[in-house]
């Protein structure tokens, strides 16, 4: 693939469901480069367990490709779409692909894991505050959830380990009313 032109990226393509595998060795065989990005987790079958290869990122697969030239993929089968913001695919980073990557080839123990943004509603899954919600914060590296009482525009917050929250809407910042007051 001649890329002098800068003309080839990576792109997000939505697989249908349990299909990732499948549209990856298909899109292979049209010349294209994909790259489905997995792990492995242990499965409880009736008599033993066994390790099974999953997707990082169920649904979806990445495909190297010029963006003016999209039907290879969109006739391929098992193909939803390539990810678009209206109907202009954006590519992925090369470097969020090299990242992970990076992940698949340390032999670490990896998992997929919620996309959680600062200033986010979550709602705590585990521990003491189990099923409150509030806003999460980072502090000094870690996570913090704050809970405000809007009225009185005034906020309390505690820290807690990232895998006892869970996100509870789309990443949206709060209003104002929900801004605690400098004091």
């Amino acid at each position: 693939m001649d890329d002098s032109c800068g003309l080839y990226s990576w792109f997000a393509v939505e697989a249908r469901h349990n299909r990732e595998r499948a549209v990856a060795d298909l899109l292979q065989a049209k010349g294209l480069e994909s790259f489905l990005p997995t792990y492995e987790e242990p499965r409880q079958w009736s008599d033993r367990v066994k390790l099974t290869e999953l997707p990082l990122f169920p649904g979806y697969l990445f495909c190297r490709l010029n963006s003016e030239r999209r039907m290879p993929i969109l006739t391929t089968p098992g193909v939803r779409r390539i990810v678009c913001f209206g109907s202009t695919p954006v590519p992925v980073p090369e470097t969020e692909i090299e990242a992970v990557r990076r992940f698949i080839k340390s032999k670490l123990k990896i998992q997929p894991w919620p996309f959680l943004e600062i200033g986010q509603t979550v709602k705590i899954q585990k521990g003491p505050l189990a099923g409150v919600e509030g806003i999460l914060q980072e502090f000094r590296g870690n996570y913090r959830v704050v809970v405000s009482i809007a009225l009185l525009q005034r906020s309390i917050a505690a820290e807690m380990d990232g895998t006892w929250i869970k996100a509870t809407h789309p990443c949206a910042l709060p209003s104002k009313s929900y801004v605690a007051a400098a004091y």
